[in-house]
């Protein structure tokens, strides 16, 4: 029996039912396992946090923001890579923070191979033990 690298799981929460499907078949063509949810609290709710290696995220939700999903997200899973979108260009003067309990911030509409690039760099990069 051969024994095939894990695939890495990357969760996808955003409102847009389209956006979320892009999302997906974007990540898949890059052999990345998908799990999308609709709202930040769908995410929290699923018990799936402690499994994923990444995090992208629409940042204008109703309820509970992208931001707010981060800070939630990295006191779990502190150095969980995290991916913004937003369509938002008012927000892209914010500081971008790279590197462990931080995020990448990517404008509507982004470069799909640009997301690809920055998702595999931060995969490659070390990365928190799951519990």
């Amino acid at each position: 029996m051969t024994d095939h690298p894990r695939r890495s799981l990357i969760a996808v929460v955003d409102d847009d039912r389209r956006v979320l499907e892009s999302l997906e078949i974007l990540l898949e063509s890059a052999d990345c396992d998908v799990r999308l949810f609709s709202s930040p609290t769908a995410l929290l709710e699923s018990g799936c946090l402690r499994e994923i290696d990444g995090l992208i995220s629409d940042v204008g939700m109703p309820v509970m923001d992208g931001f707010d999903l981060v800070r939630v997200v990295h006191e779990a899973r502190p150095g969980l890579p995290v991916f913004l979108v937003t369509g938002r260009p008012d927000l892209l003067n914010r500081p971008r923070r790279d590197g462990p309990g931080h995020y990448r911030l990517f404008k509507k509409p982004f470069n799909g191979q640009d997301l690809l690039t920055a998702v595999a760099d931060a995969l490659r990069g070390p990365g928190p033990p799951r519990s």
